[in-house]
């Protein structure tokens, strides 16, 4: 079964910067199209940003300009930079396939608390 693991989340400013990453075990992980998704208390996840194989990205207006999705496909693993963070940036952040169902699982997640 695939596993996504997410790390680097925590508490930062209002204005500061936080890069998450996500270790995945999949085989071989260039093919895969994958996201970024988050989820604050109380509201549904979200679709944050998301990179094709061929490195096209896209993102919710809510984080463009602020927020870069990379991957290094040699290390399995992709990133999450974010810069400018803002009190309404705090959820769970996770990472998963870009397309999901109701049954696909998910890990973890980091937590990004964003606050002065």
């Amino acid at each position: 079964q695939v596993q996504f693991v997410e790390s680097g989340g925590g508490l930062v400013q209002p204005g500061g910067s936080l890069r998450l990453s996500c270790a995945a075990t999949l085989t071989p992980f260039s093919v895969y199209r994958l996201g970024w998704y988050r989820q604050a208390p109380g509201k549904p996840r979200e679709l944050v940003a998301d990179s094709t194989n061929g490195g096209v990205t896209d993102y919710a207006d809510s984080v463009k300009g602020r927020f870069t999705i990379s991957r290094d496909n040699a290390k399995s693993t992709m990133y999450l930079q974010m810069n400018s963070l803002k009190p309404e940036d705090s959820a769970v952040y996770y990472c998963n396939f870009r397309f999901v169902s109701q049954d696909t699982p998910w890990g973890q997640g980091t937590q990004v608390t964003v606050s002065s």
